[in-house]
């Protein structure tokens, strides 16, 4: 089985030199999947977006969640890839790198499923956070206490 049967299933140009690449912020070179690697699946590939305001937990669960749903739709593609290539090849080897694939791509969803159980439970904790308190602790020298009374006098 060669390389240019699986770029061909996964629809990726065999040529690396052909490749339009992007790099990091670091340096590292990125492939661009919307310049040759072709979606099979209805949804396209959810580009980055800039929340303004949002505070960082927000913008962290957006963020997360962006990912896990690209890493979705990836998954699937590669997964009908596989398989495709699994009849083809009929190879005890493709079936079983396919199982794992979407043993993969079903722990990426359950993941997403987490991150909304989390994000609920982090947005009810200022409800329910106490609306009093009443011992306070001060945290200080015995110095700047007395002067601090002495101050409200």
């Amino acid at each position: 089985m060669s390389d240019k049967i699986i770029d061909a299933a996964l629809g990726i140009d065999p040529d690396p030199e052909k490749r339009e690449w992007e790099y990091d912020g670091d340096g590292t070179k990125i492939y661009k999947p919307e310049k040759g690697f072709k979606s099979k699946t209805k949804f396209p590939l959810v580009q980055q977006e800039d929340y303004g305001d949002v505070n960082d937990a927000e913008r962290d669960y957006e963020y997360q969640r962006q990912n896990f749903y690209n890493l979705v739709e990836r998954g699937t593609d590669a997964v009908e890839g596989i398989l495709e290539l699994a009849k083809e090849s009929d190879h005890p080897r493709a079936y079983e790198v396919a199982g794992n694939l979407i043993k993969q791509v079903a722990e990426v969803t359950e993941k997403l499923g987490d991150l909304q159980e989390k994000m609920k439970k982090l947005k009810e904790v200022p409800n329910n956070a106490p609306k009093n308190v009443t011992n306070a602790l001060f945290v200080g020298s015995t110095a700047e206490l007395q002067k601090m009374l002495k101050s409200d006098d």
